[in-house]
């Protein structure tokens, strides 16, 4: 191929590539919307909103994934099996599109658990964690699912080993922190509330605790070590589990 003919496909594929932009906007304005009337409790308008972004960008995965909670909202307020089918649907078609899509295998759990398929949900984020060894948000997420059912062992693991894979994860300190101040190390949670607060300042919430145990915590003690992988419990503390939320 001569030099002559390279510019037109340059060009083409320049243009390809501004109109992809344009339609990622787009579709980012209508997920903003979207987001809006789901908070406003307008749900019916937020799904018009959603599908006409998935319209636009077929590809977006924030898209399917705040389409499947505002069904996955209704279907657990009106035990409406055919709307929680079509979030799990949603979901999975988020998760094929970003497969390290944070709140979707969040919300994806905690619709699996609701669904009386707690083993499911567990594997789910075990599989995750499994096929991304470097991942620290996926042991965070599997240390929520076991916290939620009453195993703080197993969730400390999880999270002990977050931290290992990524020291910054603000997060996983942050839940390390209500795990020790649960157990009373109130030591310990003041030192990782405030390592997760040095990693992000836009959580008024830790600001909050810090300051409560300020006034409480003794000395602060060593961290925690790793242990053996932890076993499946059987009996939820919480069986609603933490929600999902939608994303822009």
């Amino acid at each position: 191929m001569n030099r002559t003919s390279l510019a037109p496909l340059a060009l083409v594929a320049l243009a390809a590539a501004l109109a992809g932009a344009g339609c990622r906007a787009v579709a980012t304005g209508r997920n903003v919307d979207g987001v809006r009337y789901f908070q406003q409790g307008q749900y019916p308008v937020a799904l018009q909103r959603f599908d006409a972004a998935l319209t636009i960008d077929p590809r977006n995965p924030d898209s399917y994934y705040n389409k499947g909670a505002v069904l996955h909202r209704t279907g657990i307020a009106n035990k409406d099996q055919n709307a929680l089918a079509q979030a799990e649907s949603l979901y999975r078609q988020c998760l094929d599109y970003n497969p390290n899509h944070v709140d979707c295998h969040r919300a994806l759990a905690v619709l699996l658990t609701e669904t009386g398929r707690i083993p499911d949900a567990f594997d789910g984020l075990k599989g995750w964690a499994a096929q991304n060894p470097t991942n620290s948000d996926a042991r965070v997420e599997l240390a929520r699912l076991y916290e939620e059912y009453g195993d703080q062992a197993s969730a400390n693991f999880y999270l002990t080993e977050a931290l290992t894979i990524n020291s910054r994860d603000w997060r996983a300190h942050a839940a390390l922190g209500r795990l020790k101040e649960q157990n009373g190390d109130l030591a310990q949670a003041l030192q990782n509330y405030q390592r997760a607060y040095e990693l992000n300042r836009f959580q008024p919430q830790l600001e909050q605790r810090i300051a409560d145990l300020s006034k409480r915590a003794p000395t602060a003690t060593p961290g925690t070590t790793l242990g053996s992988t932890p076993p499946l419990p059987t009996a939820p503390r919480n069986a609603t589990g933490p929600r999902p939320y939608l994303r822009y």
